[in-house]
């Protein structure tokens, strides 16, 4: 249950950073390009969004092997409901950095 946990909180916090990191380094090249950096911080925050989750669940799409043995096999379906709260904190940690992408920026107030 404890490398549950730390896989959840792991999960979250890479797709964090990858949005965050992504769009803040992003903005500089903007700087360097002459291009609006904060509009580019934007869109690059939503263009992140999917690759971050991809990221952040690489190492734990071994669900996928349950489905050639039965979904509903007992054991299997465990596997199956981890995987979804993996992909849940995924999500969540794209969408809390995109969000604090748009609040730095100043769409949120």
């Amino acid at each position: 249950m404890e490398r549950f946990i730390s896989t959840v909180i792991l999960d979250f916090f890479v797709a964090l950073g990858i949005v965050l990191g992504g769009s803040i380094i992003g903005a500089l090249g903007a700087v360097l390009t002459h291009r609006p950096p904060m509009t580019t911080m934007v869109y690059l925050g939503d263009q992140l969004k999917i690759w971050a989750l991809v990221a952040a669940l690489g190492g734990t799409m071994d669900t996928l092997k349950v489905f050639d043995t039965g979904l509903f096999g007992g054991a299997q379906f465990a596997v199956v409901v981890k995987q979804f709260c993996y992909l849940v904190s995924a999500f969540l940690g794209c969408n809390v950095g995109y969000y604090l992408i748009k609040w730095i920026v100043g769409e949120i107030k």
